[in-house]
């Protein structure tokens, strides 16, 4: 009898011994998953995934692309069992490709937050992405070194404030004379390497040319928003083809870098170049900051750095502000569990409403959202957030939108950015490079 009890015993001990094993070798699936667009703010999202977890006790799984791979990688891990609870998609273009993944979240708190609910992209009486950041682009510059050409005797232009430069003409004059005047300003170049390597054109390819087609699409219908227009655009004339060439071609001829070398730049090498003191101007966006104050050697002094309108040429620029808009949509996976929307849901409310995630978001993200639930005071205070600010609230400037989220897939701005440094080195034609925007957009929306 004592065997048998002993028996029994050991035999349930065994049974709780093999349990217990097995869910020690069970991985405890994520409820959360984030999957991130941006590399730049890679270990950003790691540490509140830490201190999410250390506040609610549900961890947080963060993915991060590599730069210019975000839409490969989504397709790849969102078809994988353990796929994205939380991705992002690039706009209306970005939303239409991802709708079957799309859960509409007009019910959420996190939409409820939204100062403008029209910022979100919706669809009939649904809402499918909603923006987290409004952030802005133009001219950077640095304020110390406009100064010192402003103080020259000898200098060409009549112009003694960056104020004043409100053409492209204007523009031109000073950068020109600027050119001429380098190394009594103590710099290489007025404007730092035009980025045209492999995956690092976007600055022409997408944020420059964003100018142009949006002057032609408020032509083509004023009472229409002209992302729409540009949207439902199977065909574009691009009227505004030399004026396009006209900035481009002021930033490859004043350049730190030749023309031929171009291919080989990054934008991270342009950002340095600005950063370090041999360069006056950089096209870029308020995002950029975080380049700019984190690289060893900085020089530039935070109150020195400023930005400045686009300017091209085209009629009736002389009001006209800087580019500003988002990209950035966060969206629900709606082909995961009830359960793991739910979570991810409280963990962007969270992000946005509590006291540690609005901090890290203005502070360590240096985002300028559009929620409620931010008071003036916690919005970023870096010197690009405060121009980006400045350019909102002053109603003297007219900013342009970012159109370029309705712009055709990367296919076609990969043939733009590779015309556009066919062009920089010599072996193609301004011509040839507006035939490539045409066709290519004629080919890509047929």
């Amino acid at each position: 009898m004592k065997n048998k009890i002993l028996s029994a015993i050991l035999s349930i001990i065994c049974v709780f011994a093999c349990l217990s094993l097995a869910s020690c070798g069970k991985k405890k699936e994520n409820l959360i998953y984030y999957l991130n667009f941006k590399p730049e703010s890679a270990s950003v999202y790691e540490e509140l995934a830490q201190k999410y977890e250390e506040e609610t006790g549900t961890a947080v799984k963060v993915v991060t692309a590599a730069a210019n791979t975000y839409e490969q990688t989504l397709k790849s891990e969102i078809a994988k069992s353990d796929a994205p609870t939380i991705f992002q998609v690039n706009g209306p273009v970005g939303y239409d490709a991802w709708k079957d993944y799309c859960l509409d979240i007009k019910d959420s708190k996190l939409y409820s937050y939204l100062t403008d609910k029209d910022l979100a992209i919706k669809n009939s009486d649904g809402v499918y992405g909603i923006p987290y950041v409004v952030e802005g682009y133009g001219i950077i510059y640095n304020n110390a070194i406009m100064e010192k050409y402003f103080a020259l005797p000898d200098r060409k232009t009549d112009i003694k404030t960056v104020g004043e430069i409100n053409s492209f003409d204007k523009l031109k004059a000073v950068v020109e004379d600027m050119t001429a005047n380098k190394e009594k300003l103590g710099i290489k170049g007025v404007f730092a390497s035009t980025s045209l390597s492999s995956g690092e054109d976007w600055r022409w390819q997408t944020h420059l040319l964003n100018i142009p087609l949006y002057y032609e699409m408020i032509e083509k219908d004023m009472e229409k928003d002209p992302t729409l227009s540009l949207l439902d655009a199977d065909e574009i004339k691009h009227k505004y083809s030399k004026n396009f060439q006209n900035l481009f071609d002021l930033y490859i001829n004043n350049s730190v870098t030749p023309k031929t070398l171009l291919g080989s730049k990054s934008v991270a090498d342009s950002m340095g170049e600005f950063a370090s003191g041999q360069v006056a101007m950089v096209q870029n966006g308020n995002w950029g900051w975080s380049q700019i104050s984190g690289i060893e050697g900085n020089t530039v002094k935070e109150s020195d750095v400023k930005m400045m309108p686009m300017y091209t040429g085209i009629e009736g620029e002389g009001n006209q502000g800087i580019c500003i808009g988002t990209e950035n949509y966060l969206a629900i996976n709606k082909n995961v569990s009830k359960e793991k929307q739910e979570a991810s849901l409280k963990f962007l409310e969270w992000l946005f409403s509590s006291e540690t995630g609005k901090k890290y978001v203005t502070e360590k993200l240096g985002f300028i959202t559009p929620f409620n639930t931010f008071k003036d005071d916690e919005q970023p205070s870096d010197p690009l957030a405060r121009e980006i600010t400045r350019y909102m609230s002053d109603t003297s400037y007219k900013n342009i939108p970012w159109i370029f989220t309705a712009f055709p897939g990367e296919a076609f701005k990969k043939q733009v950015g590779n015309a556009l440094l066919d062009y920089a080195q010599g072996g193609k034609t301004w011509d040839d490079v507006e035939k490539t925007v045409i066709s290519q957009w004629k080919s890509e929306r047929s």
